[in-house]
This record gives structure tokens, sequence and C-alpha cells, in this order.
């Protein structure tokens, strides 16, 4: 059968735009079943609080649950790889870190890139590490705690949320720019590091924000926050880097999703997650914990998931850590 050019011109026309109209309508009903958080890390670690506060928020705004799942191990690759391989519907998330910007180098045999196979969404939060000791621990300064690990090499050992983890990777550049030899004790996420730190376990752990908590209580002695200055919400402790010159190690989490997933889903998450990181009630309880909201658009959070990760791969180099 043959048509008319203009029947023929406007059938084709109309071809064209049916996937953009359908991804138009795929956004505009989005979230119409339970979307998972993927978490790298045990629960109640910083990764996992950023998930959870996201997910309470983010399921009140929007009428549908946001799940947290937490699937530990290979420092939060395990957790990538189960959201790399979803489906690109904006239906598995995975809440990134630091550690997954680490990890890009760390590991020699990840089935992803990080800064290639995920599309970066939102952030959440950026907070301090903290730079923390068991109360008992005989220094009470950063200087205090260099020259007691120097007078005894290799006898202060150092607990980490995993080979990895920005803990440890902060703990790695402070290694590196002191020349100290603290003997690494890695953990499946930060609550057991910190767990055995109060119990004396281990000597020094660069634990996530989640530890303020305790050092607040008293029941952990923070030597320092690994940002540039000091934390509005620890000002006595002091930054790194007023005893160790040019040292930053800020911890950040945010949402990032499989490539391909449909760019009308991640604005629409964009947008939804900006707008809840705006809201008085959340950055009070971000505060609470010594951390900031981390407002930027996809693009933006992409360009610090690749400067993030050159930055942490020269760290990974200089700690001759790899794993397989």
């Amino acid at each position: 059968m043959n048509l008319p050019r203009r029947a023929f011109l406007q059938l084709t026309v109309g071809a064209a735009a049916l996937p953009a109209r359908s991804c138009v309508a795929q956004a505009q009903a989005y979230p119409a079943r339970p979307v998972r958080l993927v978490v790298g890390f045990a629960a109640g670690g910083g990764t996992d609080i950023a998930a959870r506060l996201t997910g309470q928020w983010l399921s009140a705004r929007l009428g549908q649950s946001f799940i947290v799942e937490n699937r530990p191990g290979a420092g939060s690759s395990t957790a990538a790889e189960v959201v790399v391989n979803a489906s690109p519907d904006g239906y598995t998330l995975l809440v990134a870190g630091l550690a997954n910007a680490v990890n890009a180098t760390l590991y020699t045999k990840l089935t992803f890139n990080f800064t290639r196979d995920f599309v970066a969404v939102a952030g959440i939060l950026s907070a301090p590490n903290l730079m923390v000791v068991h109360p008992s621990f005989p220094a009470k300064t950063v200087p205090e705690f260099i020259a007691y690990a120097e007078a005894n090499p290799s006898k202060v050992n150092m607990g980490s949320a995993g080979v990895g983890s920005g803990t440890h990777m902060s703990g790695e550049l402070f290694k590196m720019m002191t020349g100290l030899e603290l003997p690494h004790v890695p953990y499946r996420g930060s609550a057991p590091a910190t767990t055995d730190l109060l119990a004396g376990q281990v000597a020094m752990l660069f634990a996530d924000y989640s530890a303020i908590e305790y050092v607040k209580a008293g029941r952990l002695r923070a030597l320092a926050v690994t940002t540039a200055t000091r934390s509005p919400i620890l000002p006595d402790v002091p930054a790194m880097s007023e005893s160790v010159p040019g040292y930053e190690a800020s911890g950040w989490y945010g949402v990032v999703a499989p490539r391909n997933t449909p760019t009308e889903i991640v604005d629409k998450l964009n947008r939804d997650i900006n707008a809840i990181l705006a809201d008085p009630k959340l950055n009070a309880r971000f505060a609470d914990l010594g951390a900031t909201a981390l407002v930027a658009s996809p693009a933006d959070f992409g360009k610090l998931m690749v400067d993030e990760t050159e930055k942490w791969a020269k760290v990974v180099k200089f700690s001759g850590a790899r794993v397989d």
C-alpha cells in the first residue's frame, strides 16, 4: 500500500516521538513500586545512616517505600556489582561514597568501572571522618599520638571499616604524610570497627561521622577531624591539618544508578533529593551528625566522583594495597 507523502511523514515523526513520550510518562509515574537503596556496608555505619535518612524522607515525599538493603563485602564492591547489573529503571540504586572511588584502583578485577558504568544522580551529605582512640590511650593530641607511634613502631594498630573504605584511606593518607607504621585491621563496616575500638581491641580508628555520639558521650576520644577546618559540631577538636599541614579527607555520600537509566528518572530523583536536602529539619539532623547537605546536579556530582577517584588512586598506590 502506498501512503501519501504527508501521511508517511506524520507517521514517521509520530513513531520517532514515541520513545521520548514513553520516557516522560515513565518518569511521571515513577516510582510506581518500592525502590531499593543498596548499601555496601553493615547497618549502623555512615553509608547506612545516609541511606536510611534519604530513604525515610523520600518515602514521605513520594509516597512510595525506599528500602535500604545492606550488602556488605569487598569494601562496598559487592553492593556496587548488584546495582550495576540491575535493570536501569530507577528501582535499584546504590548509595555510593568515597570507598567506591577508592575501589576503582584498589580492586584489580572489578567487573565494572565506577565512573563509566554508573550515572550520578545526586549528593546526600559530606562529613569529616574522625581520628578517634579509646579514652585509655596515652595520647590526647595528634602530636602526642605521632610521638607515641614513633616510639612504638608497628605496635599501634589502626582499625577501619574495611580494605579500601574511606576510613581506611583516611588512615593511609595519614601514614603517607607522617611516615608512621600503623598495622591495619580491617572490619566489615564502621559499626563493628567502632565496637572493637570501644572494647579496646584496636588502638585507633579513622571513624566516620557515626562515631560522633560516642565522642560526645566520652566513650571515645577524638584527636582530630579530617576536614580542612574544624567541625562546628566538635569545635574543640582540631582539624588534622593543624598538625599535618595539607591533610584533608572528607567523607561524602550520594546516589548513583546503573548506566542507561533514563535521564528523566535521574533528573526527577535529583530534584526530589535536592528538595529534601533543603528541609531545615533534615539539615538539623545532619548538623547533629557533624555533616552538611551535599546539594549537587547530576553533572556536579559526577565530577566529584571523577575527581575523588583520581585523588585516592595516589593514596592506594602509596599504600600498596591491592585486592583481586
